[in-house]
């Protein structure tokens, strides 16, 4: 056994861990999904917590030796972090610049100052939108709560014709685009093509938001009319500022490394030819590790030193950036940790036999499998690295176009009705002044728009793709 579990401390093992069959292998998965589910939701145990001790569980039940069962788990959280973890730190950086240097205040008031009547709840989707591309979505809420709610008092509207939208565009790109953590496991896992998946995210996501935002903000305001409690107005980041960066310039440094990342995805797929110079270039520029690096060093200028910031203050801004995720990617790891364990046991062929017996498309399978996790976890995060754990061997064999749909399909099923046992259910709960079963009548109807509407555009472009 022990060439065994250096190959899997290799994270290279081709054979299962155990020669356990499909039924003791099925029931294996559920008890130690069950494990997680209920150390989260019953001891309220850390997710990371939770997920380590629910795959050592997961490979008992299954009789696999305990010292490949941790052997296991190891490679997938080494690979995991390694893959995903500087991505997460850079995203964390680029976003702290944006909050600090006054830069997402001035997308806010500049929108705004153009904005207004029928035309804000657009103008709110649009600003949550892009401030949420760098952005984590605790984070983003935290920065747009005082915007929405200043907004709503002032313009004399319905809170929820203003959150809703704004809530909308944070929560459709926390879960179906990269650089979130969410997303960029999914893409690891399956080994989906980030500029491709990041492409086509955005195309399921405009008509997402727009569906789940503006237009469903109509009908939640006619359901909760509730005014902006004054009581949960806090200050804004910037207002001790003396300056704060321009509009275009902030923009253009939350947008570049998208842009690069989508450039490589063009050029890879107009020249497809890895040995032309155009392409070997676009390959450095546009993957992910350059594109956010790059982000990040143009924003030290552009944001920080535009904003005043002193060699001190620049660093002490990006000190403060890594420790909050600290939290995050332990979940994250312990995930991939999870994940290798799934795959080390062989369960991929479980899922594999049982799509192909009822007959039911990868994507939705993906999709409900997220589901489920997410309504028994409450974590998005955590329903997204689990899905993606369970239908990686369903990426075997697919185009690359495909496989990005499958990291959308998981993306869209994790962020499936919000409720009492998700964090953010209780974070909107609480700013915006409701009580549960308002919360229930938007936030967590708002969430099952988002993800039943983004599995039906992924299921229609997959028709195409």
């Amino acid at each position: 056994m022990t060439s065994l579990s250096v190959e899997i401390l290799a994270a290279d093992a081709a054979e299962p861990i155990t020669s356990a069959g499909n039924a003791q292998l099925g029931i294996a998965v559920l008890a130690g999904i069950a494990v997680i589910v209920l150390l989260i939701t019953k001891f309220k145990l850390h997710a990371f917590l939770a997920l380590t001790i629910g795959s050592l569980a997961l490979g008992a039940f299954a009789g696999a030796p305990l010292a490949s069962a941790i052997a296991s788990f190891s490679a997938g959280l080494g690979n995991t972090v390694a893959g995903v973890g500087v991505l997460i730190a850079l995203g964390a950086i680029l976003g702290k610049l944006l909050s600090d240097s006054g830069g997402a205040d001035q997308i806010v008031d500049t929108i705004l100052a153009k904005a207004g009547g029928r035309s804000m709840p657009w103008a709110m989707v649009l600003i949550a939108s892009v401030i949420g591309l760098p952005l984590f979505f605790e984070v983003g809420i935290v920065l747009l709560i005082p915007v929405v709610l200043l907004v709503a008092k002032r313009g004399n509207y319905s809170l929820m014709r203003i959150g809703i939208p704004a809530l909308a565009g944070l929560s459709v790109m926390h879960g179906l685009i990269p650089p979130h953590p969410g997303p960029l496991v999914a893409i690891d896992a399956v080994g989906a093509n980030l500029g491709v998946t990041l492409a086509l995210g955005l195309l399921v996501a405009i008509p997402t938001v727009v569906i789940a935002g503006p237009l469903f903000s109509r009908y939640a305001a006619r359901w909760v009319d509730i005014p902006a409690p004054d009581k949960m107005i806090p200050a804004r980041p910037s207002e001790g500022l003396e300056k704060r960066p321009g509009f275009g310039v902030t923009v253009a440094t939350v947008l570049l490394p998208v842009v690069l990342m989508l450039v490589k995805a063009l050029v890879d797929i107009v020249v497809d030819d890895p040995a032309n110079a155009v392409q070997k270039v676009t390959d450095v520029i546009g993957s992910p590790l350059i594109a956010l690096l790059a982000a990040v060093i143009v924003a030290l200028f552009t944001l920080g030193r535009a904003a005043g910031f002193t060699k001190e203050r620049l660093s002490s801004t990006v000190d403060k950036s890594l420790a909050p995720i600290a939290g995050v990617l332990l979940i994250v790891g312990a995930g991939g940790g999870f994940k290798q364990t799934l795959i080390d046991l062989g369960v991929g062929q479980i899922i594999l036999d049982f799509s192909k017996s009822w007959s039911i498309p990868a994507l939705l399978l993906a999709w409900l499998i997220a589901v489920a996790i997410r309504l028994a976890t409450g974590s998005a995060t955590v329903a997204t690295i689990s899905a993606a754990g369970l239908v990686a061997p369903l990426a075997e064999g697919m185009s690359t176009g495909e496989v990005s749909l499958l990291v959308l399909a998981i993306g869209a099923g994790s962020l499936f009705f919000s409720h009492v046992n998700d964090a953010g259910f209780w974070l909107v709960k609480e700013y915006f002044g409701m009580n549960v079963v308002q919360t229930v009548k938007t936030w967590s109807v708002m969430e099952t728009i988002i993800s039943v509407v983004g599995i039906v555009f992924v299921l229609l472009l997959s028709l195409v793709i």
